[in-house]
C-alpha cells in the first residue's frame, strides 16, 4: 500500500478546507441529493462527498458506509486531491497502490472506486465526489462524462459555502473568513512551535478620499490596495478586509524581519503606483506589525489587539 503524498499547497489548501467551517457538520439536503443520484445511476452501494483534512478524509455526505470519516493514510481521495483530472481504479486489487489498503482487504472491501477532485474557489483542491463498488467494474466515456457532470454541482455547492468568506468588492478574504484562518493558522504555529507574524493596515485619509471624489473612486482604491499587497505575498499568507478601509495580513512561518521587508516591498509598489497614477491623491497607509510571543499572546484575538493598537499609536503620532 502506498499513503498519499502530501500535496505542494497543503498549508493554503488546508486553511481554505478550514475557513468553510463545514468539518464535521450536519449531512445537508444539498449535497445528500448529488450522492443519492450517483448511487442510483451507477448503481452503486457507496456514493461520498469526502473533505480531506490534515490526518482524515470526512464525509459530508455518505451513503453506504457506516463511518463518517477514515484516516488520510488509508484514504483513495488522499490520492485523488494530487490531480485534477478524475481517478478511476477499476480493480483496486490490481493496483499495487491499494491492493493491501486495509478498505480493499476489509469492509467495505473497495474494487471499484471513481473519485473528482473537488476545487474552492481559489483551485485548491478540497475533497471529492466519489462513488465506490465492492466489484471490479468499467468506466466508459460516458460514464465518466455524467459521473464528473454531478461532481461540478457538488464543487458548485462548495464555492457557495465559500463565497460567505469573501469581501466581494475586493475578492479577499473577509473578517469572518479571517477569523476563522487566523485561529487556525495560530493553533498550528502554536502546536509547531512557528514563527507568526500579524500586520493591521488602515488607509490614510481614506475618508477625504470618498468625500471628495465618490464612493465608487473609494472603491477603487480599496481595490489597487488590495492587488497591490496581494502580489507581495506568498501562497500561504492570509490577507484580509476587515471592513471599511482595515485590512490585515497574517504571515505563517515568518519571523519579524522577514515581515518587515515585506512590507517594505509593498511601500515600493505602492510608491510606483502612486507615482504613476494620474489621481489627484495618494494611497498611503499605516500599520501596527507584531510576531507571536506566547507569554504575550495566549489567543489570536490578543495578537490582533496589539497590532490594532500599534497601528492607532503610529497612525497618532503621524498626525501630529
Amino acid at each position: 500500500m502506498r499513503n498519499p503524498d502530501i500535496p505542494d499547497n497543503e498549508l493554503e489548501r488546508l486553511q481554505a478546507l478550514h475557513a468553510l467551517k463545514i468539518l464535521d457538520t450536519e449531512p445537508e439536503e444539498r449535497f445528500d441529493r448529488l450522492t443519492r443520484m450517483a448511487r442510483r445511476l451507477f448503481n452503486v452501494p457507496i456514493a461520498l462527498v469526502s473533505l480531506v483534512d490534515e490526518d482524515r478524509q470526512w464525509f459530508k455526505s455518505c451513503f453506504g458506509l457506516p463511518v463518517k470519516e477514515t484516516g488520510r493514510d488509508v484514504s483513495f481521495c488522499g490520492h485523488a486531491i494530487l490531480s485534477d483530472e478524475c481517478l478511476v481504479i477499476e480493480d483496486a486489487t490490481k493496483d499495487s497502490r491499494f491492493a493491501d489498503n486495509p478498505l480493499v482487504l476489509d469492509e467495505p472491501c473497495i474494487r471499484f472506486y471513481a473519485g473528482y477532485p473537488l476545487k474552492g474557489i481559489n483551485g485548491v483542491r478540497l475533497g471529492t465526489f466519489c462513488i465506490i463498488d465492492d466489484k471490479p467494474r468499467t468506466f466508459s466515456g460516458n460514464d465518466l462524462r455524467d459521473f464528473e457532470d454531478l461532481a461540478v454541482l457538488a464543487e458548485r455547492e462548495l464555492e457557495a459555502v465559500q463565497i460567505s468568506t469573501l469581501d466581494e468588492l475586493t475578492g479577499i478574504t473577509n473578517r469572518r473568513g479571517f477569523n476563522i484562518l487566523a485561529e487556525f493558522s495560530f493553533q498550528m504555529c502554536h502546536r509547531m512551535h512557528l514563527n507568526l507574524s500579524l500586520v493591521y493596515f488602515d488607509l490614510d485619509k481614506f475618508k477625504a478620499i470618498n468625500d471628495s471624489y465618490g464612493h465608487q473612486e473609494g472603491d477603487e482604491v480599496l481595490i489597487a490596495f488590495s492587488c497591490l499587497l496581494s502580489k507581495e505575498l506568498r501562497e500561504s499568507d492570509i490577507l484580509a478586509r476587515l471592513g471599511g478601509d482595515e485590512f490585515a495580513v497574517l504571515f505563517t512561518g515568518a519571523n519579524i524581519h522577514q515581515t518587515k521587508r515585506t512590507i517594505e516591498r509593498f511601500q515600493q509598489a505602492l510608491d510606483t503606483f502612486n507615482a504613476n497614477s494620474d489621481k489627484p491623491y495618494e494611497i498611503a497607509f499605516s500599520y501596527g506589525m507584531v510576531s507571536y510571543n506566547e507569554s504575550q499572546h495566549n489567543s489570536i484575538e490578543a495578537l490582533i489587539d496589539h497590532a490594532d493598537k500599534q497601528m492607532y499609536a503610529r497612525k497618532k503620532k503621524q498626525a501630529r
